[in-house]
């Protein structure tokens, strides 16, 4: 795999932008842990490899267990997450998937009933944002850090 471009260079004021929204993400009130997570799962499902590598890493330096991050893939048959968390990777999975459905209002009130309205906010701008930052990753081919050819 060759990175097609380096887009945090040739688009600079995109990245800013998209620093904005993971910013006031990061300043919610939401787990950090479970903002690891909902990144991991929505960069699993657009396929995206530096996206994988990068939160899962982040992940494990915070403190997450191989065993979580394992199940993330098949999170509902897991028995490592928390109601909370599980609503969190419903809602992730939904919004990501747009193409093969809506997000139900049962996903929608799962998520309400485990979340304030401002975390739930932060938690629509964190989906959109990873989704965002997947597609560019997808689209450019990034290579992951971790990656020692």
């Amino acid at each position: 795999m060759t990175e097609r471009m380096d887009l945090g260079s040739l688009a600079r004021e995109a990245y800013k932008g998209m620093a904005g929204l993971d910013g006031f993400v990061t300043r919610s009130t939401l787990p950090k842990p479970l903002l690891e997570l909902v990144r991991l799962r929505a960069s699993q499902l657009n396929g995206c490899v530096y996206c994988v590598d990068m939160h899962s890493s982040d992940a494990k330096q915070a403190g997450e267990s191989d065993a979580r991050l394992h199940a993330v893939a098949v999170w509902r048959e897991a028995p490592f997450f928390t109601e909370q968390e599980r609503a969190a990777l419903a809602f992730t999975e939904a919004a990501t998937k747009l193409t093969t459905g809506d997000i139900t209002d049962e996903v929608w009130e799962r998520a309400a009933a485990c979340f304030t309205e401002p975390e739930l906010a932060a938690l629509v701008v964190a989906v959109a944002a990873i989704n965002a930052w997947n597609r560019m990753g997808v689209a450019t081919r990034m290579v992951p850090e971790s990656y020692k050819p």
